[in-house]
């Protein structure tokens, strides 16, 4: 492990905030959500992008 590539890995933790910052954004909108929320923002914030896409496809429940 000689160099890190962070021009890989920026673009990546840049996603990662960025869907976690609109997912916690959408969480506090939302009225109701399958499961507790409180829940969805530990998965949100330390769940990295499989956390965010979770809750993007399950967490939500349209009304």
């Amino acid at each position: 492990m000689d160099e890190i590539k962070w021009g890989l890995i920026w673009p990546l933790l840049a996603l990662q905030v960025l869907l976690a910052v609109i997912g916690l954004v959408s969480l506090g909108k939302a009225e109701q959500t399958r499961g507790p929320k409180w829940l969805w923002v530990i998965i949100l914030i330390f769940g990295n992008l499989l956390g965010s896409v979770a809750y993007f496809t399950v967490g939500r429940k349209d009304n």
